[in-house]
């Protein structure tokens, strides 16, 4: 740890990281098993309650980029105070939202209020910490952030049990409460702060997006997640309608899901000790590809196959982030929060995407999912496969191992 945390200590200080790294999984999956339910009440269509994933995502992901270069000028913990601030107030106006037009308005500015705790979260990683210790805290965090998954799909179908789908938006104002209350101990971690004009503080992300070498490694590393966020947007349909579960048969199977995917970052870091990173990454894809095949094969038989074929599949997904963010954050030497906002911001937004292609083919849910997974794990192979002895990759991977 580069500098201390007086206030929090190491302990606290990661407790804080991965109470931040869990509110995309906790803001997506707590009202997951409601979106049927949610369709019924506002009386409209799939699609357009799934745009209450989508807009959110598009606003998180635009709220990335506008909070991420304003923390290398102001700071890491004024930044994280106003997007909690307003991510609280938008949590409450879901709460009262009275149309689904009004549910899309206010997740929307609840996800442009999250997208700074996420793009902030990243940078102070980047700011205490370095190489491999910072492999091991995303690795901790990822591994920990997944129990949020895990929780919420459970507790959002216990509320839907003892009150509507309104409590969990009360839910997640209480939780962005709580995480303001540790911010306050946070003490500032960023040593220099950028001086330019306030107007040019947006323009470092271009001044990042220019070195190619970061820029290639995005596209590596950036198209991945679409798998894991296609089977998030799709998986209460598919477990509810297709296979006919319950609202809590739903949360306890996609909790498996979140389970098993937890394994991820634990499995990295100990496969990185005696396999080079590169053969990792490349496995991963690998994976990717193969668990598509056989989702679209043999994942409509039964909840249970396509459960066990997604968890494989996203596991590997998710081992790519750990040695995936780091390579991205060793090619840069500066500007943190706008490579971090660059990084976050690719992934959402293809997120994004990733869920209305998956809506669009309703009929068929399962196979698009698949083919989507050989489609993106296949690109993402051949790219890598590309650039793997590349020294901007060889010598960073050596330097974190």
């Amino acid at each position: 740890m580069k500098s201390e945390q007086p206030l929090l200590g190491r302990r606290g200080t990661l407790f804080l990281l991965i109470i931040m790294g869990a509110f995309p999984p906790m803001t997506m999956d707590l009202y997951l098993p409601a979106l049927p339910l949610i369709v019924e009440t506002f009386q409209t269509s799939r699609g357009t309650v799934n745009l209450t994933l989508g807009a959110y995502m598009v606003a998180y992901a635009c709220g990335i980029l506008f909070w991420g270069p304003l923390s290398e000028k102001f700071g890491r913990k004024p930044m994280l105070l106003i997007s909690l601030t307003l991510y609280i107030l938008a949590s409450i106006g879901c709460v009262f939202a009275r149309s689904i037009e009004g549910l899309i308005v206010f997740r929307t500015l609840q996800g442009f209020g999250g997208g700074g705790v996420t793009v902030v979260e990243t940078a102070i990683v980047k700011d205490l910490y370095n190489g491999r210790e910072r492999e091991r805290i995303m690795a901790t965090i990822m591994s920990l952030v997944v129990i949020a998954p895990m929780l919420a799909p459970v507790l959002g179908a216990y509320l839907l049990k003892v009150a509507s789908w309104r409590a969990m938006f009360v839910a997640l104002a209480l939780f962005g409460a709580f995480a303001m209350a540790l911010v306050t101990l946070y003490r500032e971690s960023l040593e220099e702060r950028y001086t330019g004009h306030i107007l040019h503080s947006w323009t470092r992300l271009g001044t990042v997006l220019k070195n190619p070498r970061f820029a290639y490694l995005l596209v590596v590393f950036g198209l991945a997640p679409m798998c894991l966020m296609a089977f998030i947007g799709s998986a209460a349909y598919v477990y509810v309608d297709r296979f006919g579960l319950s609202e809590q048969g739903f949360s306890l199977i996609f909790a498996f899901n979140a389970a098993f995917t937890m394994l991820g970052p634990i499995l990295y870091v100990r496969l990185s000790r005696s396999l080079p990173v590169q053969t990792i990454i490349l496995g991963a894809f690998v994976t990717i590809v193969l668990g598509g095949a056989a989702i679209a094969l043999v994942g409509d038989l039964s909840p249970w196959i396509f459960a066990g074929l997604v968890a494989v599949s996203t596991t590997a997904v998710i081992i790519l982030r750990v040695p995936g963010v780091n390579l991205l954050l060793e090619q840069q030497q500066g500007d943190t929060g706008s490579a971090a906002a660059l990084i976050h911001f690719s992934t959402t937004i293809l997120g994004a995407a990733a869920v209305q292609i998956v809506a669009a083919h309703s009929e068929n849910m399962i196979g698009t999912l698949g083919v989507l997974f050989v489609v993106i794990g296949t690109i993402c192979a051949i790219l890598w496969l590309l650039v793997q002895h590349r020294p901007f990759v060889a010598e960073k991977v050596s330097h974190t191992a």
